[in-house]
């Protein structure tokens, strides 16, 4: 068991790490800490295996917390920012989450964080990585993290630096890319039929020559991605 904190300043985030959490059989949430100031402090008398860690709180940065820790626990960072990552590792860092955390992205993180700790102990009980319904992601949209359900998406769409998601009831922009939603989606739920759209597979009405329809949209299947598109189709005929 690892027993382990949260440190982040941004309350939708930590909720998402605390359901996470919840989920994972080797992991006991002891508290979590908006503050860091707060986080290193407990520590100090209330020591834990594992701290998942924000980089940019006030107070003091996530760099400089783990400078403060002096590696006295694993530290998985969990940050918006990607740039962040090199100095992370030069930290000691366990893993780098960039947000939106999916859970089998989170699951692959404190698994490594459990190996390091046991290294002759198998896990036993592992949860669910792919479920077929249900689950959520965070989106940073502007100054807030927006929750959303992995059922309601219809389909994704790049442009440029940002991306655009259509849910059933709301069109959702982010400054993102897509390879960076793409690793946190689930692949037995979301497939990348083009350079500029992933698609919801329980979401296609229907596929006519080199097209997806979903709902009232036709969007192109791209040169690139059709063998493994009709792949995974021929795989999911009953």
């Amino acid at each position: 068991m690892l027993k382990c904190t949260i440190i982040d300043d941004e309350p939708l985030a930590t909720a998402l790490l605390e359901n996470y959490i919840s989920k994972v059989p080797f992991l006991e949430l002891v508290k979590t800490f908006n503050n860091p100031m707060d986080g290193l402090i407990d520590f100090n008398t209330n020591p834990v295996d594992l701290i998942f860690l924000d980089i940019q709180m006030p107070q003091l940065t996530g760099i400089q917390f783990m400078k403060l820790l002096q590696n006295r626990a694993q530290v998985i960072i969990t940050s918006a920012y990607e740039e962040y990552a090199i100095e992370g590792f030069e930290h000691n860092v366990t893993d780098y989450l960039l947000k939106p955390i999916s859970f089998e992205r989170f699951y692959k993180g404190v698994e490594k964080a459990y190996n390091l700790t046991n290294p002759t102990q198998k896990i036993e009980g592992a949860p669910e990585l792919h479920a077929p319904t249900g689950g959520y992601i965070f989106i940073k949209v502007e100054t807030k993290m927006v929750r959303v359900e992995l059922d309601d998406i219809l389909f994704i769409e790049g442009l440029k630096n940002y991306v655009s998601i259509y849910t059933k009831t709301q069109r959702i922009v982010t400054l993102q890319v897509m390879k960076q939603l793409e690793k946190v989606l689930p692949p037995n739920r979301f497939v990348r039929i083009h350079k500029s759209y992933i698609v919801a597979l329980d979401k296609i009405v229907s596929i006519e020559r080199q097209e997806i329809h979903i709902k009232d949209q036709i969007l192109p299947i791209g040169v690139t991605y059709q063998e493994g598109f009709f792949k995974l189709l021929e795989s999911r005929k009953a």
